[in-house]
């Protein structure tokens, strides 16, 4: 018993937070740590973050028929996607906030970087990994960038909507301060918005009385992420041309993402000192760039949609069938050939007289 204590343990109060939405009626006590094992803490966050990766693998897997994309595909590709990821979505953090991760002397602190445990993870960094990465794989597969994007961008869409709950087990990727009912509250919410300049004494009172409370934002960005999933679903089915649900990726998440990074506490700026929102700035350019290719491919469309990918495939088949069935139908002996006896003679031979016969003729 003593042996199993020492191997896995349950966490401990240190790390609870307390967490409300007054205007619910709503209150929560949050263990950012679910279970200690060698020691070793395992987060909710990480938890969560697999979950919705290997949801996002097996639908994937199930609607992947639909774009000519194999279940073996999806695996293969994921091989080399999920590595690149975990190192881009901390570099993304990492290169916008390189003081952080700086000695004294201006050289980085390795430590800090690869500590992955104290946060800072940019899900910009995996989406932009993912589609050079899925480049790649299409080129050496011979696979249709675009046709297997449509399907990817869906599992993006189901591993950001359940990975934002990590946020909410972290109590963080909060927003502004809001009187609205949906207002989230907490100690550690009220510490938080003081020790930054986000409130002043009088607001870090209002917070912890629950008059006063941020915006939810990984809520937001959640549902948001939800809607567009169910509208990629059913594009998916009637799609004009291969990409259709990939452009609409950029352009839905990027218009949402543009709306609710501004209300973020905890965003990356482009420089020190400077006003400007990294993702803000990316997630809007991405979304009007998207937006205007979407609509004019949409148009251009409109009366002929192009062949897909998963169609080429289809008639491609097809046509191997045909071939096969034609080779072996040649190959075949025919009716006549099958009802002949063995001791037959050809007709020619039939034809054929005896030289004594012509003699006796000719005399």
């Amino acid at each position: 018993m003593g042996f199993l204590q020492n191997l896995i343990a349950l966490p401990g109060a240190e790390t609870v937070q307390s967490v409300s939405f007054p205007g619910l009626g709503l209150e929560f006590e949050l263990n950012r740590v679910a279970i200690i094992i060698l020691g070793r803490p395992i987060y909710w966050y990480g938890i969560i973050i697999v979950s919705g990766l290997i949801l996002a693998v097996i639908l994937c897997s199930r609607w992947g028929k639909r774009y000519g994309i194999s279940e073996d595909n999806i695996l293969d590709m994921m091989l080399f996607a999920v590595p690149a990821a975990l190192v881009a979505i901390r570099a993304y953090y990492v290169i916008f906030n390189l003081s952080i991760f700086q000695n004294a002397d201006g050289s980085l602190n390795w430590g800090k970087i690869l500590n992955y445990g104290d946060g800072g993870l940019a899900i910009y960094g995996a989406i932009i990994s993912s589609v050079i990465v899925l480049l790649i794989f299409c080129k050496v597969k011979k696979l249709s960038f675009l046709a297997f994007a449509d399907l990817g961008v869906q599992g993006l869409f189901i591993g950001q909507l359940i990975g934002r709950w990590g946020n909410f087990m972290n109590v963080e990727a909060f927003g502004s301060a809001t009187a609205l009912p949906w207002r989230m509250c907490g100690p550690t919410i009220a510490d938080y918005m003081a020790r930054n300049g986000y409130v002043d004494e009088a607001g870090y009172e209002a917070i912890l009385s629950g008059t006063l409370g941020v915006h939810p934002t990984f809520f937001y960005e959640s549902a948001w992420n939800l809607a567009g999933l169910v509208m990629t679903y059913f594009m998916g089915k009637k799609r004009r041309f291969d990409g259709q649900c990939f452009l609409f990726y950029v352009f839905w998440y990027g218009l949402g993402r543009a709306w609710i990074e501004g209300l973020r506490t905890d965003s990356l700026y482009l420089y020190v000192g400077s006003t400007i929102r990294v993702s803000q700035l990316l997630a809007g350019l991405s979304a009007l760039a998207a937006g205007v290719v979407l609509l004019w491919a949409m148009r251009k469309t409109r009366n002929a949609p192009m062949e897909l990918f998963v169609d080429r495939l289809a008639a491609q088949s097809a046509q191997a069938q045909t071939a096969e069935c034609t080779q072996a139908e040649g190959s075949a002996p025919s009716e006549a050939e099958q009802e002949a006896p063995a001791s037959a003679v050809p007709a020619d031979e039939e034809k054929q007289e005896d030289p004594g016969e012509t003699e006796k003729r000719e005399e």
